[in-house]
């Protein structure tokens, strides 16, 4: 979860009805609330007559009269005195930090260098826009103690903050950056499939070195017309460069195609250039699960692979059980990537399947006493029974009183009441980033009892040694979901597992591509399954409904599992990313289902899959079912029918890796 909420994330469908104010809190005129939400609504219109005259009905010790006091001054940011007379009167508060944010990048717009070293270090969480200010801050004063920081912002094929710029100009005029680093990150644009970032970059090579615009466009749009060129030289290193990205593009779509544009080339190309195109290859036939991406990851070598090629090794290696490969591709990883739960556990696989047992089970036994999909797997590995872990730490009501008693909470409390969720999210999150477990434990169960379930969720889930795992899985709509998965003939663990993924139990959740509800059901996915059910009338507001969703999602999750050979991780898959791409993602031979979920091209779907399948287990455990392996759950995936399954219309089109083509 991102460490704060941004207020495009979420829309709610349900508007204020009336006001809340919290028991801890000094008790106020009942029509306050209306006078808060008043006063904001002409704040955000700019009207601050109408503003003053609402902010003046509430009262002084108002839980909420921080935002009044917040609103004043946000508007008046080059007014120095009153932000910093803000910052003084509610420190440690997330509107301070808020605050403090937006002043800190008008002190850079004014350039006003001293003072925003003065005051960025009290930034609890820097933007990348503070970073690039702070560093061109500190070169404009002449200290060049952070310079190496200042250059490595630049190497990234991400689009950067317009702050960003001001930096790198800096750094290119001073001779800090040179043309050498200006070839290294268009490159990583071109690997990222970042076209205008790329495009920038031209206007820093000199232009008898400059590859042409034209050329970046064929070679994205038209890359088999690019690389067929019979006028083109790959001894230019412009024509080159742009050729390796046209390489790239047209392995998305046909890499055999692409290998055979290049191999005629690889004799104009040094080694290394050589190793550099197989890698681009190689990626892009692993992601499209080709069985020639672990030959060319071969002829690429080991030498200055990117992160994402040493993973998608890792998991074409995997699939095609060649575990030495497996180990060679992780061995191969920087320490913190090697150090990850997902590698840890394939790395001790790889080395159980060679015969190394106790080397396997040194890395087992730490990442067992974890609680994730790879500790259940590890667990498993050592025969671990999971019942034996979750133990429920129970707090007192007393430690419940104490924590509503925090201004934070109080504040998110009575945002949340008034449905301004989003405020209310800051708000909780920036209280509890500093508690420890038994008041992280007291506030998850006081989120719980409020119905604020997403925040008794991931409230508990932060926990780092006492636990409440019916905190982290709580279940509520029980009779409605338990008698969905009766009629639908469904493991009641696994809807729950799917439905706290989806949603958090937040009926009102509604997407950013439009899915509503508890279980994310898009609106033309619910008409079609409205139509289906011979249901009439059906409008898509009612997908916010928990009868609707839960009977409309559970029928669908059980459509998609008897169209996917009843295989619960086929299912799943195909319940985030559509039952085409599952289908597609499964190969000719059976296939261990850790591994398939593994190697599915799309990070969002393949997180989906873990996160819902290690649910269940937790679900199945509170819901006092049969003991059943994780192991067992994922399975061994059939192999995939021939022909191939028509496309489904109502597939969700998850968010991809960056620079991944759909796969």
């Amino acid at each position: 979860m991102l460490p704060f909420v941004r207020q495009t994330c979420v829309s709610i469908v349900k508007l204020p009805l009336l006001l809340f104010l919290l028991s801890a809190a000094v008790p106020a005129k009942a029509d306050s609330g209306s006078d808060f939400l008043a006063a904001r609504e002409a704040w955000a219109r700019g009207d601050m007559r109408r503003f003053e005259q609402q902010a003046a009905k509430m009262p002084a010790d108002h839980v909420l009269r921080p935002y009044v006091a917040y609103w004043k001054v946000a508007r008046q940011l080059s007014e120095d005195a009153g932000v910093a007379e803000f910052l003084a009167a509610y420190p440690d508060t997330w509107l301070a930090e808020r605050l403090r944010r937006e002043w800190l990048k008008d002190l850079g717009r004014r350039e006003m260098w001293p003072a925003y070293l003065a005051e960025f270090p009290r930034l609890y969480r820097p933007e990348t826009t503070h970073v690039c200010l702070a560093r061109r801050a500190e070169l404009a004063l002449g200290d060049r103690k952070s310079l190496h920081e200042a250059i490595g912002l630049w190497f990234t094929g991400r689009d950067m903050p317009s702050a960003c710029s001001s930096l790198f100009a800096l750094l290119l005029s001073q001779g800090l950056l040179t043309e050498e680093d200006v070839w290294k990150r268009l490159r990583l644009a071109f690997e990222a499939g970042n076209v205008g970032v790329a495009k920038s970059l031209l206007e820093e090579i000199p232009q008898a070195r400059r590859p042409a615009t034209a050329w970046l466009e064929q070679a994205y749009q038209e890359p088999k017309k690019y690389l067929s060129d019979a006028t083109a030289s790959w001894s230019s290193r412009a024509w080159r460069e742009v050729g390796f990205f046209a390489l790239s593009r047209l392995a998305r779509t046909d890499s055999v195609v692409a290998a055979r544009a290049l191999e005629p080339q690889l004799q104009s190309l040094s080694e290394e250039d050589q190793r550099y195109a197989w890698g681009l290859l190689a990626l892009q036939a692993a992601r499209s699960h080709e069985p020639q991406a672990l030959p060319w990851f071969e002829k690429a070598g080991g030498i200055g692979l990117s992160r994402a090629q040493r993973e998608w090794w890792a998991r074409a290696a995997l699939r095609g059980g060649d575990w030495r490969a497996v180990l060679w591709a992780i061995s191969g990883m920087n320490e913190e990537d090697r150090s990850q739960p997902v590698w840890q556990y394939w790395q001790a696989r790889a080395l159980k399947a060679l015969g190394q047992g106790p080397a396997a089970n040194r890395i087992f036994a730490p990442l067992s006493r974890e609680h994730h999909y790879y500790g259940l797997l590890a667990g498993e590995e050592l025969g671990a029974v999971m019942g034996a872990q979750t133990v429920n730490i129970k707090v007192s009501g007393k430690e419940i009183d104490a924590v509503a008693r925090d201004a934070g909470i109080a504040r998110a409390l009575a945002l949340y009441e008034l449905e301004l969720r989003i405020d209310a999210t800051n708000e909780w999150i920036w209280a509890v980033r500093n508690f420890d477990d038994r008041r992280l434990l007291a506030a998850a169960e006081l989120a719980r009892r409020r119905g604020w379930h997403d925040r008794a969720i991931n409230t508990a889930e932060q926990t780092r040694e006492l636990h409440d795992f019916e905190l982290r899985f709580i279940a509520p709509y029980r009779e409605l979901a338990s008698k969905e998965a009766r009629e639908n003939r469904l493991d009641e663990a696994w809807v729950y597992g799917l439905m706290r993924q989806e949603s958090r139990f937040v009926n009102v959740a509604r997407s950013g591509v439009g899915a509503a509800g508890l279980m994310q059901i898009m609106p033309a996915t619910g008409r079609w399954i409205a139509q289906r059910l011979g249901v009439k009338g059906f409008s898509a507001n009612s997908l916010s409904e928990p009868e609707t969703n839960i009977r409309f999602g559970t029928w669908y999750l059980r459509h998609v599992q008897e169209s996917l050979d009843g295989h619960p991780v086929l299912a799943t898959a195909a319940y985030n990313a559509g039952p085409r791409r599952a289908q597609r993602w499964r190969d000719s031979r059976p296939m261990e289902g850790a591994i398939y979920v593994e190697s599915i091209p799309f990070s969002e779907t393949r997180d989906y899959v873990k996160k819902v399948m290690s649910n269940a287990m937790y679900y199945a455990l509170r819901f006092g079912q049969p003991s059943v392996l994780l192991t067992d759950r994922l399975g061994t995936i059939p192999a995939r029918p021939l022909p191939a399954m028509p496309g489904d219309e109502n597939d969700k089109q998850p968010a991809m890796e960056s620079g991944e083509g759909e796969s």
